[in-house]
């Protein structure tokens, strides 16, 4: 039996269908009354009074940046470890990244190697990225030393719907958060879909006028401005998802406390966001120096695995002009060669939890010589 690494298929999923129907019938498509009540609703529930539907995350680290008033001249500090997207957002926002190292355990952005940064740069706002759904073990320490300097921090929210530091969500801590919601996501659309999250009142409306050309209003373009809208039918999908969020992470940590339980003893490393963090467990990343070849005795066990993130950012063609030397990010570097994200998702069977981890167990039993995650 072939274990996928992701079930997207929505079946007979009724309240979907009604969803859309809904948005057919009405003849609203673009920034309509679903996109209110999903803006609302997702505002609501993430503790922010402000939230904005745009066309992706990408988009929304982009407006964010440049509606706190960032853009072209100004450097803005993310992790060397993400997706491409987290600086493409800053480069289409017109700034520069500037890259930091991460920390061995949670893979976000490391306090103490952004306050080196910091020093020595001048530096206009800062991206942490809540990698996998979890956050940095010195996330406060990052957070007050933005504040010491009066820097903006943009949350790169996109892969923590519904995670928590201290029981307040992630993406509410910053002057603004970044969502994505691509079908993969904890709370995913039937398409490319992002918002900004704030509780600012006048970047929430320069995200509004961003998103739309830069109109103040209609055929009145005032500033550079985007085409980037969340659509109806994206938002009422979304809003049939959202109430179902809670529920389906709390399965996701069940069955990534399953993995890890399986899992110990094998030699494995796992990522682990810092203490006080409830973790959307986005995605299930193991570490292993061995991770090519266990990867692909996986794949002949008929089990899909992923690689998040093979190169990191500061190492990317696009920003070679940004480019420091390799050995200044070691645990970036250290990841791309280690990490592999096994399957999860809501709809994951123990049963079938059982089987990676066994199929894992046995590589390592049959592999006496791969070498083990130092402690």
């Amino acid at each position: 039996m072939r274990i996928r690494f992701q079930q997207l298929a929505a079946g007979s999923d009724s309240g979907l269908r009604r969803a859309l129907d809904r948005v057919l019938a009405s003849g609203y498509f673009v920034l309509g009354p679903e996109v209110e009540a999903f803006e609302r609703a997702f505002a609501r529930a993430l503790g922010v009074l402000h939230a904005v539907g745009v066309g992706s995350g990408t988009d929304a680290i982009t407006l964010s940046l440049r509606a706190a008033g960032i853009g072209p001249g100004d450097r803005v500090l993310t992790s060397a470890f993400s997706t491409g997207y987290t600086g493409l957002g800053i480069l289409h926002a017109g700034a520069s990244p500037v890259f930091a190292d991460v920390e061995r355990e949670s893979l976000c952005l490391d306090s103490t190697a952004a306050e080196r940064v910091l020093e020595g740069s001048e530096i206009a706002a800062i991206v942490p990225v809540h990698l996998f759904g979890g956050a940095a073990a010195r996330w406060k320490r990052l957070l007050e030393a933005a504040a010491r300097r009066e820097i903006p921090i943009i949350e790169d929210a996109c892969q923590a719907h519904g995670a928590r530091f201290e029981g307040r969500a992630l993406g509410s801590f910053g002057a603004a958060a970044a969502f994505s919601f691509y079908p993969t996501k904890n709370l995913g659309s039937l398409g490319d879909a992002g918002l900004v999250a704030t509780d600012d009142a006048e970047l929430a409306d320069r995200v509004r006028r961003l998103r739309s050309g830069g109109q103040t209003a209609r055929h009145h373009h005032e500033e550079i401005g985007w085409n980037s809208h969340l659509d109806e039918i994206q938002a009422a999908v979304l809003s049939q998802r959202l109430p179902g969020l809670a529920a389906a992470n709390r399965e996701r940590r069940r069955l990534s406390r399953r993995y890890r339980e399986a899992l110990s003893g094998t030699g494995l490393g796992f990522v682990t966001p810092g203490p006080g963090v409830e973790s959307a467990c986005h995605l299930f990343v193991v570490r292993s120096p061995a991770r090519d070849a266990l990867r692909e005795h996986l794949a002949d066990d008929g089990i899909e695995s992923l690689v998040h993130y093979p190169v990191p950012l500061s190492e990317q063609a696009v920003f070679q002009r940004f480019r420091a030397e390799p050995e200044k990010f070691p645990e970036a570097s250290r990841a791309a060669a280690e990490v592999l994200s096994l399957p999860l998702h809501p709809g994951f069977a123990d049963a079938e939890v059982d089987r990676v981890a066994a199929s894992v167990r046995s590589f390592f039993a049959g592999s006496p010589a791969a070498p083990r995650m130092a402690e």
